[in-house]
């Protein structure tokens, strides 16, 4: 099904729904991949657990990345593993544009059989967010172990360690032949509702946000990730019994890759001459991989 089967004011695919309780002083973001997660997700022959990880870790860097504001802002998402199957997962997300990527042990995987645990997965990992903000040009990170039972709950950690933000995050992922869909829940609650204002609480327990909880932890896998219903409906389905609920469209989402032959040229500039002659091949060329778009640049230097 495509967005044009959709009530022409629900959001489908690929587009980031913002959302503002006003009497709770909650604020989420919710949305929904398909074609861009699959233009992700076929770049490599990722094993089925791989694909479902990457695809989870694709929607929660959506959400959070929409939270930005300021164009040429970014925001990564990386986790590290000392031992595992998968020894790095890295996605990131700036102006719409999302990209991914994982390492991986093909036959660990297997091993580990269709559901493994994330310690199976990672072992002893942690987890680093970062948010890089263009118009400050301030960098900010938080860094946290890979723990809980899924890469969600390490995330929503993170924010209840680093950032000390009450926050509810939900995903699902839908595999299929036709093509993987995976969608995401993103809520916070505010300080007194207002953002720029100075934080007065930040309380897991508060009335306010004890109440959006339990309405958004309600969101079901299935909700997530069916394509007849819009984001707005699912939105209105959760909270429909509040005062004031307001929607405004996101941005569009795309699959992104930054590299070219100039901006490798430009990396490769910053090595001494050296270095440079020993990457050449034997036709003086230096190839570069891409792990992103799993294409392989070549340049003369």
């Amino acid at each position: 099904m495509s967005d044009d089967d959709l009530n022409p004011d629900e959001t489908g695919f690929d587009r980031i729904l913002q959302f503002t309780l006003t009497d709770r002083n909650a604020r989420g973001r919710i949305v929904r991949l398909g074609p861009v997660l699959e233009d992700i997700l076929e770049a490599h022959d990722y094993p089925p657990v791989a694909r479902q990880l990457l695809s989870e870790a694709l929607v929660v860097t959506a959400l959070m990345g929409a939270l930005l504001k300021g164009d040429g802002s970014q925001l990564t998402m990386q986790a590290q593993a000392d031992q595992g199957a998968i020894s790095l997962l890295v996605c990131d997300y700036r102006d719409g544009e999302l990209r991914g990527y994982l390492q991986h042990d093909a036959d660990e995987l297997v091993e580990l059989g269709a559901t493994p645990s994330l310690e199976q997965l990672f072992g002893a990992g942690h987890l680093a967010i970062t948010f890089d903000l263009a118009t400050t040009g301030q960098r900010y990170q938080g860094i946290v172990p890979l723990e809980g039972a899924s890469l969600t709950e390490a995330v929503e950690q993170y924010f209840a360690q680093s950032e000390q933000v009450p926050t509810i995050l939900r995903t699902a992922v839908r595999p299929g032949h036709g093509g993987s869909i995976a969608g995401g829940l993103l809520i916070q609650h505010l300080a007194e509702g207002e953002e720029g204002r100075e934080r007065l609480h930040v309380r897991m327990d508060h009335p306010e946000w004890e109440h959006v909880a339990v309405l958004a932890g309600s969101t079901r896998e299935d909700e997530l990730v069916d394509p007849e219903l819009g984001l707005e409906a699912l939105v209105w389905r959760l909270f429909h019994e509040e005062n004031e609920v307001r929607v405004e469209k996101g941005a569009w989402l795309c699959r992104g890759c930054r590299c070219s032959v100039v901006h490798f040229e430009e990396v490769l500039a910053r090595f001494p001459k050296e270095d440079r002659q020993d990457m050449r091949d034997e036709h003086g060329i230096i190839r570069v991989d891409c792990a992103f778009c799993s294409r392989e640049f070549e340049i003369e230097d």
